[in-house]
């Protein structure tokens, strides 16, 4: 009977532990679950940023480029313009801190001084390295301050002193930032401010950035800051010490996302923006911009890598002397401007579109734009061949006869209906006359047979 009892109790014994267990299972299961369905969610936005289409990879015989985890990317050629990766790159986009460049761009050598407005808009969690009302700074350390720390009270600050030294304000300085923007080719932007915080009408596109981004290469300063990696504010009767450090991780050495060919860049962040990114590169033989837009998850570095590698590998420079044929093109002058085209060695020169654009009167020179499925690639200056300017004359000529030709028949009608309108004008008068005549004589007979 003992034996009996032990042994039941043994067998209770495990059905209540065995009970216990399915019962912690089953408490932990929904929790499980919700973190598995938020991950996938995370992992089915990501993978869904990286299956939208590439139009450049549409492009006939076009290399075909990576997928990005960023809604938006494209690679820029500097000295040509030629787009060589191009995905999503005018759907508009919130640009978030890369807002700075364009703020770098437009600014002058001012001293920047610290309103109570360039302060006040801060919130907690907002980018700054804490610079306070009343204090001035020079536009170089508030540069360091806006491009390395990503300070958005300082980019306030350039801009509000900026366009007060011009003579007007904060606002002035966003219409000069929106004005040069569109100076540049830019037509999917509008700025709303100076930082890049959020604000639904402050918007970007990756075509637009990239613009933006070529032409900082016209500005050797812009460079020399960004790639700063400490810097120090001292301290003076206006303002305390400040240090800050490089942000953009391809630019440090020591980190492991440090892309070698990488010289200036930008970084953004906010929950609306999600990571956006410009990085400028430079191989000793090619320089490239890449803007990604709206990147999901920690591939903002990778993704433009890989741009980089794939723009790096898979195009050169074509010089146009060496293959222009063109009856019309006497010689490809040498004038600093590049006279190259990028192009894969998939697409050869004889695939492309050129169109001639004369300087007109009497200059014998032109400048040959070359596109690729409706894409620039490159220009050239270039004289004009003796038969071509042979050929522009007689159709000038024959212009000039024509119009001529049409101003004389213009002429000779206006004459016709003239002289038509005048022979009316007798006639009506005539007949006018001889009614008056004839009304007269009628008038004289009545009188007549009444005596």
């Amino acid at each position: 009977m003992r034996r009996g009892r032990q042994i039941l109790a043994a067998i209770l014994l495990l059905a209540v532990m065995c009970a216990c267990t399915e019962t912690t299972v089953l408490a932990t299961e929904p929790d499980a679950a919700e973190q598995t369905e938020e991950l996938s969610e995370e992992q089915k936005a990501e993978q869904a940023a990286y299956e939208m289409k590439v139009e450049s990879n549409d492009w006939k015989n076009w290399p075909q480029g990576p997928g990005t985890y960023g809604e938006a990317a494209i690679v820029m050629e500097v000295g040509t313009g030629a787009i060589l990766y191009a995905k999503n790159i005018d759907s508009h986009q919130y640009p978030a801190s890369i807002t700075k460049v364009l703020t770098a761009l437009v600014a002058l050598e001012d001293p920047v001084t610290f309103s109570h407005d360039s302060v006040a808009f801060l919130q907690p969690g907002d980018s700054s390295v804490g610079l306070k009302e009343g204090n001035q700074i020079s536009l170089e350390q508030a540069l360091h301050a806006t491009l390395l720390a990503s300070a958005n009270e300082a980019a306030y600050a350039v801009g509000e002193s900026v366009g007060i030294n011009a003579g007007h304000d904060y606002s002035w300085f966003l219409e000069q930032m929106n004005i040069r923007c569109r100076e540049l080719g830019g037509e999917n932007s509008n700025f709303a401010n100076t930082n890049g915080l959020h604000d639904e009408n402050h918007y970007t596109c990756a075509r637009d950035m990239a613009l933006i981004g070529r032409e900082l290469f016209k500005h050797p300063d812009f460079f020399r800051i960004v790639q700063t990696l400490n810097y120090t504010i001292p301290a003076t009767e206006t303002v305390e010490e400040h240090i800050f450090q490089q942000k953009h991780k391809m630019l440090m050495p020591e980190n492991s996302n440090y892309y070698p060919y990488a010289i200036g860049g930008k970084t953004g962040f906010t929950s609306d923006a999600l990571s956006t990114l410009i990085t400028m590169a430079d191989n000793g033989g090619m320089q490239l911009v890449c803007v990604v837009l709206r990147t999901h998850g920690v591939h903002i570095y990778p993704d433009t890598a890989g741009l980089f590698e794939y723009a790096f590998n898979n195009f050169s420079k074509v010089p146009v002397a060496d293959y222009e044929s063109s009856k019309d093109v006497a010689e490809i002058l040498e004038d600093g401007s590049g006279n190259y085209v990028m192009l894969p060695q998939s697409v050869k020169f004889e695939d492309l579109d050129m169109e001639l654009i004369p300087d007109g009167g009497t200059s014998s020179e032109a400048t040959l734009q070359y596109t690729y499925e409706g894409n620039p690639v490159g220009s050239a200056r270039c004289t004009l061949s003796d038969s071509y300017k042979d050929e522009h004359s007689a159709k000038v000529t024959a212009a000039k006869k024509e119009k001529k030709s049409k101003d004389d028949g213009q002429k000779k009608g206006k004459t016709k209906k003239m002289a038509v309108a005048c022979a009316s004008v007798v006639l009506a008068i005539l007949i006018a006359m001889f009614i008056s005549v004839i009304t007269r004589r009628s008038r004289i007979r009545k009188r007549r047979r009444r005596r």
